[in-house]
């Protein structure tokens, strides 16, 4: 592999963190799963099996978005959802997948996660939604990715795990984040009932709402 460039190196290591925090947050065990990184004409992403805490920089692949890897480590098996990602949504700058307990449960069930709490919103809908299953690593299963992220920023993989995706590697994470605590608090939650589901007008209005969340005014130096 070519000597790598400041700007790669940079979000090479942002990547690393990422997956570091990832298994530190609970929502990922060993390199089960995958992230990755808008990058010029391309994406980077993390390689095929190995462990995050040996990853250095160099490790990191970059993939264009038509497939081809020219460094010496292969891309994660599931780089074809990332680079349909990127393909299809404009606004995606970093993506993350990852097989943390309760939404991988959920998955196994091929449940959706309705609006039983308001906080469904951060993924963009009323709802997130179970993508159905296909085997690791193919174009089915990006096919079936893309179908449940319509109007969405996450989904769940039938019998798999989640994906989403966000504006830079920090906020993907906190999706990740949040995705992993929703789906434990509607398993939960189902434990003891039926939960009661937010209207679609009800919604409409959490949606308005999130429009303005978490922005700030310019402070004044």
């Amino acid at each position: 592999m070519a000597m790598i460039n400041p700007a790669r190196e940079d979000l090479a290591k942002q990547v690393i963190d990422t997956c570091l925090a990832m298994n530190v947050r609970g929502i990922n065990q060993g390199s089960a799963g995958n992230v990755s990184v808008r990058f010029e004409d391309g994406f980077l992403i993390t390689p095929s099996g190995m462990a995050y805490e040996k990853l250095q920089p160099r490790h990191i692949v970059l993939v264009d978005l038509d497939g081809h890897c020219d460094d010496d480590l292969n891309p994660s098996s599931e780089w074809r959802m990332h680079r349909d990602i990127y393909a299809n949504r404009a606004e995606a700058g970093a993506v993350l997948h990852a097989h943390s307990t309760f939404a991988t449960a959920l998955s196994c069930l091929r449940k959706d996660i309705p609006a039983f709490h308001y906080m469904i919103a951060v993924a963009g809908g009323n709802s997130i939604r179970c993508a159905d299953y296909a085997l690791f690593g193919t174009q089915a299963l990006s096919d079936h990715m893309l179908a449940a992220l319509v109007d969405r920023r996450a989904c769940l993989l039938g019998t798999h795990g989640m994906i989403c995706f966000h504006d830079n590697l920090d906020k993907a994470l906190w999706l990740g984040v949040e995705v992993e605590t929703l789906a434990k608090q509607y398993w939960h939650a189902c434990q003891a009932g039926a939960p009661v589901i937010l209207s679609q007008a009800e919604m409409d209005d959490v949606l308005q709402q999130f429009r303005g969340y978490g922005k700030q005014p310019a402070l004044a130096e």
